[in-house]
């Protein structure tokens, strides 16, 4: 039976993991807005964060904090589902390790064929979906109905509430990142959108695939090129060959989330990342931070890449 300090952990969703039964998520249910239950102070965050650093096994090196893949928490509530969790939800609860920034969620899924989340709710969360490997078919309360490849994108600002499906309907396995990210207001008007990117875009260089309304062309999505949510946060992405370099300045004042997806990937000659390994970056409040990622040697590097204010 799911605790309620667990429940408490997870915004915008009313969870049901207290079987193994399917679907893990009731339909009937009403959206819940559980973000008043995770506003936690700067000093919070710091002193949790200090906590972490002490006792997780973690390593700290000028401004990179490595997540090592053994420490996430692997969930696998039913037959179909693997998934690891970066930050506490459904019945992993961890007070030390509740979000990062606005990041709420990152979840990295292994859906196995001829399953999925069946119909739920969200509320209050923009949600972003990057597909690695399969295919990911949705359907929403608002008429969209599609599925999407690797390298593509679904995107949800889930607003006053929006109920939706996440299925495999393929014969090979799914595997998806998602990310929840905290919005300006609450209340805003539900929407759904996707891209199909090439793989070109990100092919040795960093993708931009998400950024703010604030810094967006038009106050509407145009469907198009990069997706504007309702937070001053960016997503990039890129597949590296091996040996290939990126560079990219952090602005002073913000922070960075990182994940190697597959591969391997080495940040500024001093912080190796192995397959599912994240990285906490920070910024000084007054110095630009300038990052080098580098694929080794002999194995390319995909990685994804979440930039936003300091906390």
């Amino acid at each position: 039976m799911l605790r309620q300090s667990a429940l408490r952990s997870v915004p915008g969703i009313l969870l049901l993991r207290s079987s193994s039964s399917f679907p893990l998520f009731s339909s009937q249910a009403r959206p819940i807005n559980c973000l008043s239950l995770l506003r936690v102070s700067s000093s919070s965050q710091r002193a949790a964060a200090s906590l972490r650093n002490s006792s997780s096994g973690t390593t700290n090196t000028m401004g990179l904090k490595l997540i090592p893949a053994k420490n996430l928490h692997v969930s696998t509530p039913t037959w179909w589902l693997e998934s690891r969790f970066h930050f506490s939800f459904a019945e992993y609860y961890n007070p030390q390790n509740t979000e990062f920034g606005v990041l709420r969620v990152l979840n990295d899924d292994l859906v196995k064929p001829r399953a999925g989340f069946g119909t739920h709710s969200h509320r209050d969360m923009e949600i972003f979906t990057y597909i690695i490997d399969g295919k990911l078919t949705h359907k929403d309360s608002i008429g969209t109905a599609e599925t999407l490849g690797r390298g593509s994108v679904q995107y949800m600002s889930a607003g006053r509430g929006i109920s939706h499906s996440e299925m495999n309907n393929g014969n090979e396995m799914l595997r998806f990142l998602q990310i929840w990210i905290k919005p300006k207001k609450s209340g805003l008007q539900p929407n759904y959108g996707s891209r199909i990117f090439d793989e070109k875009e990100r092919h040795n260089q960093l993708q931009h695939v998400l950024t703010s309304f604030d810094k967006y062309e038009s106050s509407k999505d145009l469907g198009e090129g990069v997706i504007p949510i309702h937070q001053d946060c960016n997503i990039y992405v890129a597949e590296l060959d091996p040996s290939v370099e990126q560079e990219f300045i952090l602005a002073k004042n913000r922070q960075a989330y990182l994940v190697c997806i597959e591969g391997s990937l080495t940040i500024n000659d001093n912080t190796h990342l192995m397959a599912r390994d994240a990285t906490e970056i920070t910024a000084e409040k007054d110095l630009d931070f300038h990052l080098k990622f580098t694929a080794t040697e002999d194995t390319p590097a995909h990685f994804l890449m979440i930039e936003m204010s300091l906390a």
